[in-house]
């Protein structure tokens, strides 16, 4: 079965500086959008390597530069430009600004979607990934 999507409104265009990124959180899931000054791109907020911040990373060009291992993940479509070899990738979202509002389009998901089902056990094995990590440190 197919998620229908829905349009989100999440603030004001000038909320967000220019080159930078906020994350948001929808339905229990952190969004990351960035002005780029003539649109605005939104990804997961959540690094593929080690679960970096992604809106808290530093905008270049096109792409985003992860603050902890400096990984590249590219703004348009979600996949890693830095390192090269990775095939690893993150979600991204259609944006739309009207009237000066940033909108982005997010899936709405239902228990039933196998999509959604997917995401809690990934969300659930990163999060005791990220917890044995740092209880080893």
């Amino acid at each position: 079965m197919k998620s229908n999507h829905r349009w989100i409104r999440l603030t004001h265009a000038g909320n967000i500086p220019l080159r930078e990124g906020r994350a948001v959180n929808i339905d229990g899931h952190e969004i990351a959008v960035f002005n780029l000054g003539e649109r605005f791109l939104a990804v997961e907020n959540r690094c593929p390597h080690r679960g970096g911040p992604l809106s808290e990373g530093i905008v270049s060009g096109g792409a985003v530069v992860c603050p902890l291992h400096a990984w590249k993940v590219c703004l348009e479509d979600g996949s890693i430009a830095k390192p090269a070899s990775e095939r690893a990738c993150v979600a991204s979202y259609p944006t739309r600004v009207e009237d000066g509002v940033v909108w982005v389009e997010y899936p709405e998901m239902r228990a039933s979607d196998p999509a959604l089902a997917q995401l809690v056990a990934v969300s659930q094995i990163n999060s005791t990934s990220l917890l044995e990590k740092a209880a080893a440190s």
